[in-house]
């Protein structure tokens, strides 16, 4: 099995923009399409079928990241969500601050940002200067640094971080080490114990192909109960569907950051993404995910007009390749490729391609055509 049956694109389209919104392959789509329409035969008759779908996804997404238990994995509505309710939960005191850096997507600046109100310090370094990505973390942080938050990929250059010295240098500091996983989470193996990883989030609507409004939130089991709750609601107390007792307790699992309904409708599309997922076995996934990347990189360096804004170097790349015209703005290439049914993204002032495993030798060749081809009329253009 490779899982490309499972895509039906339109053949005029070549999709290499699952770094923002991914399609859903045909098992997402028809668990939704079930789902629906059991709802509307039957309503919530089959509610408690619905809850084991729930505990499935949890056990899923458990062994994506490799952490104990589905009690571990909570479900909230999207990454900066999951940053939010660990910037409120945490105790910070006047003078500490949290570590990340410039290139950073909002989602992973904004929540530390507006910490400036408790007397917290965001401070932000320059993965692209001299020092390594991660020498430039680590040079910002003291004894008074709380926290480091840094994406496992950057969203823009594509940038993979090594999470593993981050992780335990932050452990060895006492420094908690929280990961934006949503750019390497279903395009590359992640393992948040090797990675020494205190807090994980990701949603679930980019490389792990499925709908949005649903995330993934790991908090270390030894943490939980250091964070405080600002939500609460029926869902999240121990005694969950208990609605006549008077006295309640947060749930000991990560249920506890979950305050109200859950989203039952993206549980069922996400857990049939991930059913894709495992099948497959994210070694193959990785590893194909890689190949085309490596693919791209190779042809693009050969195009003279074309310089690359990603790394090139193998290990620091994940599933984003970054580049632009030499001579030009990248919204011209960028509008180009869009009109040749190409989907990909104007992010960092660069083109960004962000292929995933289903996508074929032919379509990536036929991006990079496109890319030649306005190369050579720019060319043509300014003669």
């Amino acid at each position: 099995m490779d899982g490309h049956d499972e895509f039906s694109l339109d053949p005029g389209i070549i999709y290499l923009n699952h770094a923002a919104v991914a399609p859903w392959p045909r098992r997402t789509v028809d668990a939704v399409c079930a789902f629906a329409e059991e709802n509307l035969r039957y309503g919530s008759r089959n509610y408690p079928r619905w809850v084991q779908t729930e505990l499935q996804l949890r056990e899923r997404l458990a062994r994506l990241i490799n952490v104990g238990s589905a009690a571990d994995i909570g479900l909230l509505k999207s990454t900066s969500e999951g940053l939010s309710v660990i910037a409120y939960g945490l105790d910070w005191q006047p003078g500490d601050n949290v570590v990340s850096a410039r290139e950073e997507f909002p989602s992973n600046r904004l929540p530390w940002d507006s910490l400036r109100a408790r007397g917290v310090a965001l401070r932000l370094a320059d993965l692209s200067g001299p020092d390594s990505p991660e020498d430039a973390l680590l040079a910002l942080t003291d004894h008074r640094t709380r926290l480091v938050s840094i994406s496992a990929v950057q969203y823009a250059s594509g940038l993979r971080m090594d999470l593993e010295r981050l992780g335990a240098e932050c452990r060895a500091r006492g420094i908690l080490f929280c990961v934006d996983a949503i750019q390497a989470i279903g395009a590359v193996c992640f393992d948040a114990q090797a990675v020494s990883a205190d807090f994980v989030v990701a949603d679930g609507h980019k490389w792990m192909l499925g709908p949005e409004g649903l995330a993934v939130f790991y908090v270390r089991p030894e943490l939980r109960e250091r964070l405080r709750l600002h939500q609460y609601g029926w869902h999240m107390v121990e005694a969950a569907g208990d609605f006549d007792r008077d006295d309640w307790a947060p749930a000991a699992s990560a249920r506890r950051f979950e305050c109200g309904s859950p989203n039952m409708l993206g549980i069922h599309g996400l857990n049939a993404s991930l059913s894709l997922l495992e099948e497959l076995g994210m070694d193959m996934v990785e590893r194909t995910v890689i190949n085309n990347v490596q693919y791209l990189i190779e042809n693009l360096e050969r195009i003279d007009e074309i310089s690359i804004c990603s790394p090139v170097t193998p290990g620091r790349f994940a599933g984003i390749v970054a580049f632009r015209p030499r001579h030009s703005h990248p919204e011209g290439l960028f509008q180009a490729l869009q009109q040749a049914g190409i989907q990909c993204a104007l992010r960092g002032g660069c083109v960004r391609f962000s292929p995933h495993f289903h996508t074929s030798d032919s379509q990536l060749d036929a991006a990079l055509d496109r890319v030649r081809a306005y190369v050579v009329d720019r060319k043509s253009t300014r003669l």
